[in-house]
């Protein structure tokens, strides 16, 4: 890349103002040259021929005039073209194939003043086929690559650049904040059309149940008792939602005493060592049946 500084001149601002930031000076010496070069001879190149058609034909004055005329006019356009390709900031093969044609170009020149006027337009042997045929070839080529070279041109002045993108704001940012009213509005609204019961479940339009609760029903036949439920106090009643919530699980207790408990104790231990005479007992007949009523009957 150029520095600014180093190309303060018309050339360079031209550059900048219809290509771009130029990447080597030479490309901006050489292609204003060729290009300017090319557009004043052909200026030459039509004074030269005007001048020429002034003198008598066939005559040495009308040759000298003629011949620098033509030379000039063919050297014309080709220079023109080729400085427009290097000019324009493409790939290399399109300069590589302009240098060719520009080549092809200037062989046809010098081939042309080597036979004009002597065997040239029907005079000697008349090699203006042959002239006018390499100049051609070399004429197209340049052309060729000077289009491509445009269109490349074009194309990358079209597609945005990174820089060019400005970032996207946030509107938010800037706009009015939306209650909560407005958005439970727009819910709403939104929900008029569907038909939806709890759940998520779509509405049936099947047959449906009804209850009529003002009916007075007759339950003078009916043997219900009403259930009562009463509260046992604060405690217990926390005591059940901290189940409920928690997962704890009722513990079970007992109403019983411990003097119950030791009574039924004994009362196990003397049926146990009853069973245990009666069992160790020769005949094991009626004696040990009579013993055992009497204990239950209390009488022994």
């Amino acid at each position: 890349m150029v520095e600014s500084k180093e190309t303060d001149n018309r050339l360079f601002e031209w550059y900048r103002t219809y290509i771009g930031e130029p990447d080597a000076r030479t490309d901006v010496y050489l292609g204003f040259g060729l290009f300017f070069g090319g557009i004043a001879l052909g200026v030459i190149a039509l004074v030269l021929f005007l001048w020429g058609s002034a003198a008598e034909p066939r005559t040495a004055a009308y040759f000298a005039r003629m011949g620098p005329a033509y030379t000039l006019g063919m050297l014309s356009l080709p220079a023109a073209m080729i400085g427009i390709v290097v000019l324009l900031p493409v790939e290399q093969r399109a300069q590589y194939a302009a240098a060719v044609g520009g080549a092809i170009n200037l062989a046809a020149v010098v081939g042309f003043n080597a036979v004009y006027p002597d065997d040239w337009n029907g005079y000697g042997a008349d090699y203006t086929l042959e002239v006018v045929a390499a100049y051609a070839t070399g004429l197209t080529v340049v052309v060729g690559a000077t289009g491509a070279a445009l269109v490349a041109h074009q194309l990358a002045r079209v597609q945005p650049q990174p820089g060019d993108i400005e970032p996207v704001e946030d509107e938010d940012d800037d706009g009015e904040a939306i209650s909560d009213e407005q958005i439970e509005s727009d819910i709403e609204s939104a929900m008029e059309d569907v038909e939806l019961s709890w759940g998520g479940v779509e509405k049936h339009e099947g047959r449906k149940i009804s209850v009529n609760t003002d009916a007075d029903i007759d339950v003078s036949g009916m043997d219900v008792d009403a259930e009562t439920s009463r509260s046992t106090g604060v405690d217990s009643q926390v005591q059940g939602l901290r189940q409920m919530k928690g997962g704890e699980k009722k513990t079970a207790t007992s109403e019983s005493t411990v003097d119950d408990q030791t009574a039924k104790l004994n009362e196990l231990r003397q049926q146990k060592r009853e069973d245990d005479e009666a069992s160790s007992s020769d005949d094991g007949g009626l004696p040990g049946l009579l013993s055992r009523l009497r204990s239950k009957l209390g009488l022994s």
